[in-house]
């Protein structure tokens, strides 16, 4: 079995070719067979708000909704940052398929005892 993949991303829809690129980074690990997960901090947790993640971040790319149902489909999760999402008062009844509301230590457990690739937007 392929190593876990941790995509972390602080950047909402205000740098959406930054929200594009860790999407396609976490979208490639999870399709290829990784467990992966993508840790939501400060404008990002508004991406695991139903409804929010539209948009295309330039020509040719593909669409942000697209890439996150790809995600989805392959198994991805997200772990949202409770303190990021609570102080933008954010509705936990609205996350979308696959989001939780957990923190660094619960992000360290998944992880658990073996390696991971990680990266950071």
């Amino acid at each position: 079995m392929a190593g876990k993949a941790v995509i972390s991303l602080s950047t909402g829809l205000e740098d959406s070719e930054k929200v594009t690129v860790a999407l396609l980074v976490a979208v490639g690990a999870a399709e290829s067979g990784r467990p992966t997960l993508m840790f939501l901090t400060k404008e990002a947790v508004r991406l695991a708000v139903d409804g929010t993640a539209v948009g295309v971040a330039c020509d040719g790319c593909p669409s942000i909704t697209d890439l996150m149902k790809r995600y989805e489909a392959a198994g991805g999760n997200y772990y949202v940052c409770p303190i990021c999402f609570n102080a933008k008062h954010l509705d936990k009844d609205r996350l979308i398929t696959g989001a939780e509301i957990q923190g660094t230590a619960p992000m360290w457990n998944w992880i658990g005892d073996e390696p991971a690739t990680t990266f950071s937007y």
